[in-house]
């Protein structure tokens, strides 16, 4: 990748399963990559480790789930925490980005390719979906600051 581009890793939190996506700053595209089990929003670590070596990120992005108000939750809250993890855990720069709509634009876009219906949501995880979203979201408001 030149110089400029980065590769990023993006984190739909919950407190059941995380997705993951990875995207990069030149194009500004992010794709799906995988669901995390996680126990009362703990990940295997180590999972998370090895994506790490795997993708030798440059930057790791989460997703604040906030109100329609914009004022935090309380998952929220959580996912700041896990954030805070990541970054002490891994020494790899954190953002947090708003991801308001980002898992209910995923099950819409599932439902879009017909591959969503309430169902199927086992079968076709929208939670990597969402974490791609979130992701571009991101990357879409770095290219704004160049």
């Amino acid at each position: 990748m030149p110089a400029s581009a980065q590769r990023v890793l993006g984190f739909d939190y919950g407190t059941r399963q995380i997705g993951v996506a990875v995207g990069q700053t030149l194009t500004g595209n992010a794709r799906p990559l995988k669901e995390l089990r996680a126990r009362d929003g703990i990940p295997d670590w180590e999972q998370i480790a090895a994506l790490l070596r795997e993708w030798q990120p440059d930057a790791l992005v989460v997703g604040l789930p906030l109100n329609m108000d914009g004022t935090p939750s309380e998952m929220s809250a959580r996912a700041e925490k896990f954030s805070r993890r990541l970054h002490g855990r891994f020494q790899i720069p954190v953002h947090c980005v708003d991801e308001r709509l980002s898992t209910f634009e995923a099950k819409q876009t599932l439902r879009e390719t017909g591959r969503g219906t309430p169902s199927s949501y086992r079968d076709n995880p929208v939670d990597s979906l969402a974490a791609a979203l979130l992701l571009e979201t991101w990357l879409a408001s770095q290219k704004e600051h160049e």
